[in-house]
């Protein structure tokens, strides 16, 4: 019956452990989202770098794995390379240790004083969770919401940890347990093979390394007893992380796991000669069967993954080209289009970064959409099929990516928990659409001219003059568009909207004396047509512009993002400086030019 209560309290703080773990991570994660993304975009060749980068963003996420499944999909994005990925695979495992270096808190001595009480975890915890409760439910603020989950996450973390110690204080006096532990000593194999099927069971190492802190305070914990499980726990969680960088990822993000195993599996073969060299020549003698505590423990992983990657480093294109002999390319694999290639899953681990790459493929697209406006406009002077086949792909590039982000965007708004991924994630999902309809546009336009070519229709000189003007202005406000976009700036967002206004300015101007036209029989009926619905067109386009202009300035203001109409019509009618600047510069550039034409 005792056996069954222990085994009940120790799971039991094991819960709490890893739900504590989870929720510190998520509040580390959301208070330094966009630090994260910017540390990982700016990554260089540099390995010393990246093992800095690994250790820095495991010792904030509080996972190795998680640290590595980012990168595979970072990888999987076309955003990092594999000599890249190994070195932050190297910088993970050294970043999973901060963990086990928290909890050796549990080893204060309070005797000492007052300050020391204070950190002791059965003081700390329940001060961390008071605080933690306090900051989530009363204080409303984004930043003291993250700052909360954090003291949460730890009072609830050391809470378990607590529940565990507690759970194994009878081992201390059972002779069945300390048979085993005698077993144990004798098979450092037998160690390392127990510490990672443990931690694929559990699936996580620092759990795993959590446990054995626990299982000190009994103290009948060796050395020798401890350092192989806690290779053998290293082990399993790159065991881990090999099945999941396996699913549904390119060759690389493959790779990437097995440079993790061969990692952890040479520094576990090379401390276990080493080791075993020493203790066969009597070096630290007292050691081996020395009674270790969790400070101990915490001290000896860091040094394994510590000097495991210090040694290995230098051969970091080895394991690249070692990881690329194990998993060859594969000669008929299809190629993935980079738009949609960061569309990976596995970034959805970090929502910041998942929306960063969302956004840096919405401006490629944006590019692709104004691309394709210009090559329909330049089908009116000359027919080109050729011309034609690159609209009609670049058309087919824009919906597969229109699709394919939506389905992303909808999964990744189970994740978004912070107001300002929130506001984003949104705006990206009404920009993308208004995207593919400019792309329809060009199509539009491409119809419009092989129709025109077909039927041998020509517009009259003033009307090609007309629509050189006013195709001008169309490109010129999708270059803004793509502008902002690209540079995330409400500056450029704010200059759409006056060249809006003149272009539909310009588009009434030219209805009006194109049926003036008509009626004096100057042009056809039939280019007519063809005329009045590339006004049309063009006047959507803009403001399908204009449209992404207020997602973008709506993004920071909830006035705005609440009714762009009632922002729009105020603007209209204010008496704003730089707006009437703006509009006024624009007429005349491109209004003016157009009265001044005679018809």
């Amino acid at each position: 019956m005792n056996a069954i209560l222990i085994t009940i309290k120790l799971f039991g703080g094991l819960a709490m452990f890893l739900y504590g773990m989870e929720i510190m991570g998520d509040g580390l994660k959301q208070g330094s989202g966009t630090a994260l993304k910017n540390v990982l975009g700016k990554l260089t060749q540099n390995v010393f770098l990246g093992l800095l980068t690994g250790t820095l963003v495991t010792a904030v996420i509080q996972s190795s794995t998680a640290t590595i499944v980012l990168t595979v999909g970072l990888i999987g994005a076309g955003i990092l390379n594999l000599r890249q990925a190994v070195s932050i695979v190297l910088g993970a495992n050294i970043g999973t240790t901060v963990t086990a270096q928290i909890i050796r808190l549990m080893d204060i001595d309070s005797s000492g004083g007052a300050i020391l009480a204070f950190f002791k975890p059965d003081t700390l915890a329940p001060i961390a969770l008071i605080l933690g409760i306090i900051l989530v439910m009363f204080i409303k603020k984004e930043s003291s919401k993250n700052v909360g989950l954090i003291a949460l996450g730890f009072g609830v973390l050391f809470t378990g940890l607590m529940s565990m110690t507690s759970a194994v204080e009878p081992l201390s006096e059972s002779a069945a347990f300390a048979n085993v532990l005698s077993y144990f000593s004798d098979m450092p194999v037998i160690g390392i093979f127990t510490g990672l099927i443990l931690t694929v069971i559990v699936q996580s190492s620092s759990a795993m390394v959590g446990i054995l802190q626990a299982l000190s305070s009994t103290g009948v914990m060796t050395f020798e007893l401890v350092y192989p499980i806690i290779m053998g726990i290293n082990l399993g969680t790159c065991v881990t992380t090999a099945m999941v960088c396996s699913i549904g990822s390119s060759k690389d993000a493959k790779r990437t796991g097995i440079v993790h195993i061969v990692f952890n599996t040479i520094g576990t073969i090379l401390f276990m000669i080493v080791m075993t060299i020493i203790r066969q020549l009597g070096g630290f003698a007292g050691l081996w069967e020395s009674v270790v505590d969790s400070g101990v423990i915490a001290n000896f992983q860091t040094l394994f993954n510590l000097i495991t990657a210090i040694v290995l480093l230098p051969f970091t294109d080895f394991l690249v080209k070692l990881a690329c002999m194990l998993v060859k390319d594969d000669e008929t694999e299809e190629e993935i289009l980079p738009e949609i290639a960061v569309l990976d899953s596995k970034l959805m681990i970090a929502p910041t970064v998942a929306l960063g790459e969302v956004s840096k493929a919405t401006v490629t697209m944006a590019l692709a959409a104004k691309k394709n406006i210009a090559l329909s406009l330049a089908q009116f002077q000359k027919y080109d099929a050729k011309r034609a086949e690159k609209i009609a792909k670049g058309e087919d590039r824009l919906d597969h990516f229109t699709d394919s982000a939506d389905n992303y965007l909808i999964e990744l708004s189970g994740n978004i928990e912070t107001e300002a991924d929130n506001r984003q994630h949104n705006m990206l999902m009404q920009c993308i659409r208004d995207i593919e309809r400019i792309g329809d546009y060009a199509t539009n336009f491409e119809e419009m001219a092989k129709k025109m070519y077909d039927s041998g229709y020509v517009f009259s000189e003033i009307a090609q003059q007309e629509l050189r003007i006013l195709g001008d202005a169309v490109q010129e406000i999708l270059r803004l568009t793509v502008e902002a976009l690209e540079n995330d700036s409400d500056d450029i967002a704010r200059r759409i909207e006056p060249l809006e206004e003149v272009i539909d300015d310009m588009v009434l101007l030219l209805k009006n004396r194109h049926t003036a036209r008509l009626c004096q029989g100057i042009c056809s009926i039939d280019s007519g047509l063809i005329f009045m619905d590339m006004l049309t067109t063009f006047e959507r386009a803009a403001d399908q512009c204009s449209s992404i202009a207020m997602l973008m300035l709506g993004k920071n203001n909830e006035e705005i993002w609440k009714n762009h109409h009632a922002y729009l019509h105020d603007l209209h009618a204010s008496s704003d400086q730089s707006y009437l600047a703006e509009q006024e510069n624009r007429r005349a550039q491109y209004l003016v030019p157009l009265e001044n034409m005679k018809f």
